[in-house]
């Protein structure tokens, strides 16, 4: 498959199955995580994968809305980012995320990008609340959660007629 083939295909999932993700799939997930570019190759990110059926549904608990999918997921994959390391945590974590997401893609699996940065549960914090959960120190910053797994609902892909290309400006 050509890359712009799998960006086309990538869609966020929100609903799986029970088949499990396996290691060799996890595995490529994780190896696309850390290819990920990151300024001045600091490499701040960390990567928690949640494989624990409570503790993923802890997570699905961690904002008012959106992260209630992360319960059915097979696995989530935790961006956690260090921010003694870099200051570009949230742009580091963003491409690691966006990463992920297209070998999952690739593999054939299901996968949705849950926000945590700047999200709440009634008023509290939600990267606090994952904080604690996970039991990370305050340094580090989370902003977001991957959930992954077999899905028999991935929407279909998009086609090049679906993008606006009236985005694209051209200065002279």
């Amino acid at each position: 498959m050509e890359l712009i083939d799998v960006m086309l295909k990538r869609r966020s999932t929100r609903k799986f199955n029970d088949v499990p993700v396996g290691k060799d799939e996890l595995d490529k997930i994780l190896h696309a995580a850390l290819l990920a570019p990151t300024s001045m190759n600091r490499k701040p990110c960390n990567f928690m994968v949640v494989e624990r059926k409570e503790t993923l549904m802890d997570l699905a608990n961690s904002k008012d809305h959106g992260a209630e999918l992360i319960g059915g997921a097979n696995k989530a994959i935790v961006v956690v980012a260090d921010t003694m390391i870099a200051d570009t945590w949230i742009e580091d974590s963003s491409i690691a995320l966006t990463y992920m997401h297209l070998m999952a893609t690739e593999l054939g699996l299901g996968s949705c990008w849950v926000q945590i940065h700047l999200r709440s549960k009634n008023g509290k914090d939600s990267e606090g609340i994952v904080r604690d959960i996970l039991k990370i120190d305050d340094h580090y910053r989370i902003v977001g959660i991957m959930a992954v797994g077999h899905s028999d609902d991935i929407p279909q892909a998009h086609s090049l007629e679906d993008i606006d290309k009236n985005k694209v400006h051209f200065m002279v």
